[in-house]
């Protein structure tokens, strides 16, 4: 079964990238990393094979130390037909636009919103419907840079922000849960949905279809997506049976 938008909760399967190898990190630790394979295209043309209706693609290096891989992630964008959203590291509008024009569906700004927000603001100017903003937060403050600063902001005022720049998207991850598989925040991701009002994509610590049915109950408060990545390489469970519980 292929999701669509308006049709249920869309899982999105996440390939982290660094050093050009497919990789998972645990609440963002370089010492945690585990090597999931040494080719991002493959792993998203498994993914796509698989039923995947979108692929989430990360740009570690970018994001820590600002080093963008466009080679290997402009690879991973023409394997597939599927479209792909690309994150890490977007600090400057033209980055954005190098992807865009690659046919990248989304770009996700995370570390600009909070140090360059006219960035995010004048890419949602361009691409109304293919912005989104990460929000990645840690005890409720947003986190930056690879996540490797934790600001004051806090991560509600920082959607409301967000939602006055007309982006339609933010991307929820609580950092603390993020490659532990302990299971995701749901009342951070609800509470950011009846804050902000706007469309919800939800991550870090999803690990069982229980999980995963219990996010889709949030769905008409706007969270109809939720980005999978250790759970299905550890193969806690399939791509098939996580569309299956959130249809």
């Amino acid at each position: 079964m292929r999701q669509r938008k308006g049709y249920c909760v869309i899982v999105v399967p996440a390939i982290d990238v660094r050093g050009g190898k497919v990789v998972r990190l645990k609440q963002g630790q370089l010492q945690e990393e585990q090597v999931y394979g040494s080719d991002p295209a493959e792993a998203a043309r498994r993914w796509e094979a698989e039923g995947a209706a979108r692929l989430h693609l990360v740009d570690l290096d970018a994001a820590i130390s600002n080093r963008p891989q466009f080679d290997v992630m402009e690879k991973v964008i023409a394997a597939v037909k599927v479209p792909v959203e690309v994150g890490g590291g977007l600090r400057v509008l033209e980055n954005a636009m190098r992807y865009r024009e690659r046919g990248v569906d989304r770009v996700i700004f995370g570390t600009a919103a909070v140090a360059d927000p006219g960035v995010v603001q004048q890419a949602a100017r361009l691409w109304p419907q293919a912005v989104a903003v990460a929000l990645d937060a840690r005890d409720g403050k947003v986190a930056v840079a690879g996540w490797k600063e934790i600001t004051t902001l806090d991560a509600v005022e920082l959607a409301r922000r967000v939602k006055s720049w007309s982006v339609p998207r933010i991307q929820y991850t609580d950092v603390r849960r993020d490659g532990t598989l302990v299971g995701p925040n749901l009342a951070g991701i609800e509470e950011l949905a009846k804050a902000s009002g706007l469309r919800v994509t939800a991550a870090g610590g999803f690990s069982s279809l229980e999980d995963l049915r219990r996010l889709q109950r949030l769905e008409a408060l706007g969270v109809d997506e939720v980005v999978l990545g250790k759970a299905l390489y550890e193969k806690r469970l399939t791509l098939a049976q996580a569309m299956e519980a959130v249809a």
